[in-house]
């Protein structure tokens, strides 16, 4: 019985695991010692979770040319551009932010932002990644 149990176990975490899509970020050429990772999930209802987590990433004040706070964008195939929010950083050694969308979304990139609510990324991009499927 207790085989069984590791048995059904082990599929359960892999059948969970294998519906996730992770991605690891190219090192970025404002911020090179970023670690940064993206993870993309979908839900019972049909909605995207995204999942950033970046760790040694520099306060944007620190970065060139200084910044404010950084954005988490997504690039969907039908429906553009979405900011998906922003990951708050004040020089702390791991930061994250996870949110939930109905688009689908093929690509994820984070820019420096001079400014807070902004509708369209600025020109310094940080990282940009695609997702395979």
């Amino acid at each position: 019985m207790k085989s069984l149990m590791k048995i059904v176990f082990f599929a359960l975490v892999i059948f969970v695991s294998s519906c996730t899509s992770t991605v690891k970020f190219p090192v970025s050429s404002v911020a090179p010692a970023a670690d940064i990772v993206a993870k993309k999930k979908q839900d019972k209802n049909g909605n995207y979770k995204l999942e950033v987590t970046a760790k040694n990433l520099a306060a944007a004040e620190r970065i060139s040319p200084s910044s404010s706070n950084y954005v988490v964008w997504i690039v969907t195939p039908t429906d553009g551009v979405r900011s998906i929010g922003r990951l708050i950083n004040k020089n702390a050694k791991t930061i994250s932010i996870e949110a939930l969308t109905p688009f689908n979304f093929n690509e994820v990139f984070i820019t420096a932002e001079a400014q807070d609510g902004v509708s369209i990324p600025s020109d310094t991009e940080i990282t940009r990644v695609k997702f395979k499927k």
